[in-house]
């Protein structure tokens, strides 16, 4: 599987993705994060970008905003670990600069920097 999420004991929504990311992937785990909240709650998230991701899988519609624009708002922070070589792709695809929730890229030997920032 290309994503996956899970909330850790101190609230941080973790996501993991891997391998070439499908867009049906992407909407699940949206799906449950947002299930797992609750009306009032904010999410801080943990992009982990596993060594082996390749990117995003070419054809599938991602400019498709509906997530981001009924739920971007519930977003609180957003901490992005993985190869540098992903971080500009990263920033552009989770919407830095555009969101209300501030974006970070960190390199994967700064996790705990990560998990620092997001308090």
């Amino acid at each position: 599987m290309g994503a996956t999420i899970r909330q850790d004991k101190s609230g941080i929504w973790v996501v993991h993705i891997s391998g070439a990311l499908r867009k049906e992937e992407m909407d699940a785990i949206q799906a449950a994060g947002i299930k797992g909240l609750g009306p009032h709650d904010d999410a801080k998230l943990l992009v982990m970008v596993k060594e082996d991701f390749q990117g995003w899988v070419g054809g599938e519609v991602w400019n498709d905003m509906t997530f981001f624009v009924q739920y971007g708002d519930r977003i609180a922070k957003i901490a992005i670990v993985g190869d540098p070589r992903w971080e500009s792709r990263m920033l552009m695809f989770t919407g830095a600069g555009f969101r209300r929730a501030p974006v970070k890229y960190f390199p994967e030997s700064q996790l705990s920097e990560a998990y620092d920032w997001l308090g």
